[in-house]
């Protein structure tokens, strides 16, 4: 058989074949696009260091309330994120440690810090906060992060909550605060 002879083409059989090598130009992308996202593939610079949580769980009715018995507000002006500094059973030096860590990471987002809230989900010794302002203590009565908290004593986990309560992170014990902040850093600024 011999190969199609494309220099004898009536003009319209040519622009029939122009207009499908551009419909072909701008259709692969899209669909090899669609094939990669369908088998999980992710952008080598795009990935997350913490635990992506897919799908996102709704904290706005969990009934997390501050020190005072007042829900926690998720809906602000400030398009505030909240970093969750998930306690074990007991907080003694390392954990506390890391707390102060957190409360250093946000300190260093600078001008981006007032969008940062960061508080703790456990128990800590009586007057450790004074030391860690502006860092929180809040009470989850329905347990809804319980899934994250670590169970041994003296450690934290963390996790992060969009402005508008949404689960969207989360950090097991022994998380790298500079990759934490590194996360924290770019989900502030998209």
């Amino acid at each position: 058989m011999a190969p199609p002879d494309f220099g004898h083409m009536t003009p319209r059989t040519r622009n029939r074949l122009g207009l499908i090598l551009i419909l072909l130009l701008f259709t692969a992308p899209l669909l090899t696009a669609w094939v990669l996202s369908e088998r999980g593939w992710l952008p080598a610079g795009k990935r997350n260091y913490g635990t992506l949580l897919q799908p996102p769980r709704d904290l706005a009715a969990a009934g997390i309330v501050d020190a005072d018995g007042q829900a926690l507000p998720w809906k602000d002006a400030e398009w505030s994120w909240t970093v969750f500094a998930l306690t074990g059973p007991s907080c003694a030096s390392a954990c506390l440690a890391r707390i102060d860590e957190l409360r250093r990471v946000r300190l260093s987002l600078n001008q981006n810090a007032s969008r940062v809230r960061v508080v703790v989900l456990g128990t800590l010794p009586p007057a450790a906060l004074d030391g860690l302002a502006p860092v929180r203590e809040v009470r989850d009565p329905t347990a809804s992060l319980a899934a994250w908290r670590p169970t041994g004593a003296d450690e934290v986990a963390v996790v992060f909550a969009d402005p508008h309560g949404f689960l969207v992170l989360s950090y097991g014990v022994g998380y790298d605060a500079r990759k934490l902040r590194h996360d924290l850093e770019r989900v502030i600024k998209s």
